[in-house]
């Protein structure tokens, strides 16, 4: 399984962006996806996540309201949509994938995912 990870990008505050995690080597509809993000200096910090056989979603609770996942079975892809995006939320961006159908809360920790892509940057600006 690889994971592709795009659409980070240098955004104004306030403005939007879509961020992809195409993959390949297995159906998104059979694997849980999260998004994680890094900024300079500090941890993977949980963005989302969604499971895979109900499409349960789960989100970090500051980032509710602003972010949104959805998914694409044609394309093979999920797609993590930022609005309203803030200097706080530059970091690079990284999706996961897990086979399992986890407790939703379970999405939250980096262990529970198998498969990595690389990251995209993201950096709000003005």
């Amino acid at each position: 399984v690889q994971l592709q990870a795009s659409g980070g990008g240098l955004v104004q505050p306030g403005g939007s962006l879509r961020l992809s995690c195409a993959a390949s080597g297995r159906a998104v509809s059979t694997m849980s996806v999260g998004w994680f993000r890094q900024a300079p200096g500090k941890e993977h910090a949980f963005v989302a996540a969604m499971r895979w056989n109900d499409r349960n979603t789960v989100y970090s609770n500051p980032l509710k309201g602003r972010f949104s996942l959805s998914r694409d079975i044609a394309k093979n892809t999920v797609f993590l949509q930022m609005n309203s995006l803030e200097p706080e939320d530059t970091a690079v961006y990284y999706c996961a994938a897990s086979r399992a159908a986890y407790n939703i809360g379970s999405y939250h920790y980096p262990n529970n995912y198998q498969y990595w892509g690389q990251g995209t940057q993201v950096t709000v600006s003005s």
